[in-house]
């Protein structure tokens, strides 16, 4: 029985959709109240749409949260999270329990400030930053029919439905990706917007005029406008979108703190606890006379069978599933397995052999093109794309097969010049399940995928970035596009991997251990310029360890040189300078500081030895004193590049074996 059949027709007639919607509302204001701290205001404002949401319309069961066939819920709105806390406690979530809800915001609780995906069943994605929901789950939305054109409605058939705020639709990266959105035509993508006209500094009027409406419309959208506490009007609007062939925005007209009598529609409910005197008021208008924390069993009970109800439906998808030929579900369950098939490790594999047999002199950008060329055909579950940079990041494949409206079965996206809502619906896309995203840009444009790749490595997902044109090598662009921070900056980020490898070898090398990183982001920052191959033989892979000695001298070492991508050769070209001169220098590739850092302590300073180090690198110097150590030098770059063939760069900003070799000799002459 469902909350808007129990007004006509519940058995226990005593409960309205009102109280439905009402233990939301106030499991919302209990629980900000204990913790003197949160934002009741949107979860009582959107109780009623929730409420309509989850017992009308949304595919889920509590029992299985990962539910392949699960409709996706996002709560774009993060800071709103008691209203998803509370709906699955009612819903019956295993772990979110009432002590769960008192200990809102409390350390090691279920119920962090925000959503937090890994962290709470029932989230599918980390939400916090405004923007970044509504955009990751146009990747979930992608991705469901990508699935679907491949496996069909009897495996793959559910909608991605978000809850968003003014502040989710201010953010710029709402453009980007509801316009993405719109042109791809997701049609099972339905937002509905907590049209509440309030922002944190008081009425939306303060600093936006925009008709949402119009601007979904015009990107694309199905959309209408309606009362976001008449649950009638709710229903059918979803329905409606349910219909559509477009993607959907349901613009909810809502009053912010509904009920709150001194509160309600205004920026003071936003963010901060209604207060006891307040709650009590709230508590009289509403009709709740229940103490704190308390849901009257009639409530709950329903509540728990509108969450058991799901369950039917995930045992029929089951069934279905085992009844699908070998034929086809083999494929499908080997799109959600995680772990890469035999196939792939062959073939990359043969691709490093011929890499390090061939010894070819090229750009990491077009070594990178020959491994996606090669791992595409052996991973059908790959899913590659670019911000409108294809031909430059190098990252379509032979075999594959571009994105379009008309062609949701296809295997590459043109996200068009939308970097950040790239790397958010890329999320989304590793968030849903089968597939393995990648997508590529220009390195200096890092920071404007910055925010979702934070969040990526938050969550710990498997997400791909192909960043080329790594440095000032990639010369007359000049300096608006050379990357000199960029690299000390991803570096910053816990948990991501960010790899610049030397040669074709390391970029296979640096590949595989993107691939392998089921629970890290990783960017793979590669190189316009051609570099050589400094890898005479295959070992293994060397890149997994992050560091490691290319060279090392016969009988001991006078100076280290370390290095990372293009500047590897550089490093060994002065080693040779060095050997003309007596002097015996080891050469350390490090493609990966954050591998390196993972590495036991030994290891570590085996690699780095106990002798003067210099580090090279096109950036500027970041955290390299961690590995130069007391007096050691650091060669690259102080300040922003110039416009010029990428030789005269390197010469003119002295980054040259020359200077290489002198900075050994000054750092040998300070240990002595």
């Amino acid at each position: 029985m469902t909350a808007l059949a129990s007004i006509a027709s519940s058995p226990r007639a005593e409960i309205s959709f009102a109280e439905m919607a009402n233990a939301i509302r106030f499991l919302a204001i209990d629980a900000v109240e204990q913790a003197k701290s949160g934002h009741p205001g949107m979860p009582m404002g959107m109780a009623d749409v929730a409420t309509v949401l989850f017992a009308d319309f949304l595919k889920f069961d509590p029992a299985d949260p990962a539910w392949p066939d699960r409709d996706r819920f996002v709560l774009s709105a993060g800071h709103g999270s008691m209203l998803l806390y509370a709906l699955l406690h009612l819903t019956g979530y295993e772990g979110m329990t009432l002590d769960q809800l008192k200990a809102f915001r409390q350390w090691g609780s279920k119920t962090p400030g925000h959503p937090e995906y890994g962290h709470t069943p029932g989230v599918e994605t980390t939400t916090g930053p405004l923007g970044q929901g509504i955009a990751t789950a146009v990747g979930m939305a992608l991705a469901e029919r990508l699935m679907n054109a491949r496996f069909g409605d009897d495996l793959v058939d559910h909608f991605t439905y978000v809850i968003a705020g003014d502040g989710c639709l201010m953010e710029g990266i709402s453009q980007e990706a509801i316009s993405l959105a719109g042109h791809l035509r997701l049609n099972r993508l339905i937002v509905l917007f907590d049209d509440n006209q309030i922002s944190i500094d008081g009425a939306t009027s303060l600093s936006c005029s925009d008709d949402q409406v119009a601007r979904f419309k015009a990107s694309g959208w199905d959309v209408c406008r309606i009362d976001g506490h008449d649950p009638q009007a709710i229903a059918a609007a979803i329905r409606q979108a349910k219909a559509s062939d477009r993607p959907s925005l349901i613009a909810c007209r809502t009053v912010i703190g509904f009920g709150a009598p001194n509160r309600q529609g205004s920026e003071k409910v936003h963010g901060a606890p209604l207060g006891t005197e307040e709650v009590q008021k709230t508590r009289a208008a509403l009709g709740w006379p229940y103490p704190a924390f308390e849901i009257p069993d009639a409530v709950l009970t329903e509540w728990r069978e509108i969450g058991a109800r799901g369950r039917e439906a995930r045992r029929a998808w089951i069934e279905r599933s085992r009844r699908a030929c070998n034929g086809e579900r083999s494929p499908f369950h080997d799109a959600l397995n995680r772990k890469l098939p035999c196939a792939y490790v062959d073939a990359m594999a043969r691709l490093q052999a011929r890499f390090a047999t061939e010894q070819p002199k090229l750009a990491t950008r077009q070594a990178s093109q020959q491994v996606i060329d090669v791992i595409a055909e052996a991973l059908p579950n790959l899913l590659g794309g670019s911000a409108d940079l294809t031909h430059s990041n190098l990252t379509l494949a032979k075999t594959q097969v571009p994105v379009r409206p008309e062609t949701l079965d296809g295997s590459y996206i043109h996200y068009g010049i939308r970097e950040h809502g790239m790397a958010a619906a890329m999320n989304g896309i590793a968030l849903h399940g089968g597939f393995i995203p990648y997508g590529g840009t220009f390195l200096s444009f890092a920071d404007y995928n910055r925010p979702a790749i934070r969040l990526a490595a938050l969550m710990g997902i498997r997400v791909i970035h192909v960043m080329t044109h790594d440095s000032i090598g990639l010369g007359e662009d000049g300096p608006t596009h050379q990357p000199v921070e960029h690299l000390a900056a991803l570096r910053a980020i816990p948990n991501l991997l960010v790899f610049r490898p030397a040669d074709a070898v390391e970029t296979a090398e640096a590949w595989d251990c993107a691939l392998r990183a089921e629970t890290s982001p990783s960017i793979l920052c590669l190189s316009r310029q051609a570099l050589p191959t400094v890898r005479e033989m295959p070992r293994n892979n060397q890149v997994a360890l992050g560091a490691y000695v290319l060279v090392e001298p016969a009988f001991g070492r006078d100076v280290t040189l370390i290095a990372t991508g293009s500047e590897v050769a550089i490093a060994l070209e002065a080693a040779k300078l060095l050997a003309e001169a007596g002097v015996k220098a080891a050469v350390v590739s490090a493609p990966c500081f954050d591998l390196f850092r993972q590495q036991p302590r030994d290891y570590r300073a085996k690699v780095l030895g106990s002798a003067p180090r210099v580090g090279v690198e096109a950036a500027v110097e970041g955290d390299w004193a961690r590995w130069l150590g007391d007096g050691g030098e650091f060669i690259g770059m102080t300040g922003f590049g110039a416009s010029a063939p990428a030789d005269v760069l390197y010469r003119e900003f002295g980054i040259t074996p020359a200077a290489v070799a002198a900075a050994a000799q000054r750092v040998m002459q300070r240990s002595n």
